[in-house]
């Protein structure tokens, strides 16, 4: 692959992941958890609704194909959204 090629795909990636973490956040939202986007919409910061304690980073990782967090210690399948965000919810809830 030839620079621009790769460039390309690298974006492509990158938007799909943003694509990802957008609706994670939404549907965190729906369940009253505060999440941003940041560092270019590459990970998404979850504030805990206590406003104690510190935030969690969830990334898109394993090749696009899950959710994770705590160090990528946690992850979940991006396939099951509402699952993501159930358990992602009650991880920053505890």
């Amino acid at each position: 692959m030839n620079p621009i090629e790769v460039a390309a795909v690298a974006y492509m990636n990158r938007s799909d992941e943003a694509d990802k973490l957008i609706r994670l956040r939404d549907a965190l939202t729906r369940l009253s958890i505060n999440a941003e986007l940041r560092d270019n919409n590459t990970a998404l910061m979850v504030n805990p609704p206590s406003g104690r304690g510190m935030p969690v980073w969830v990334f898109v990782g394993y090749g696009g194909q899950y959710y994770s967090w705590n160090s990528a210690g946690r992850r979940h399948p991006v396939s099951d959204l509402e699952g993501a965000a159930k358990v992602i919810a009650a991880y920053v809830c505890r």
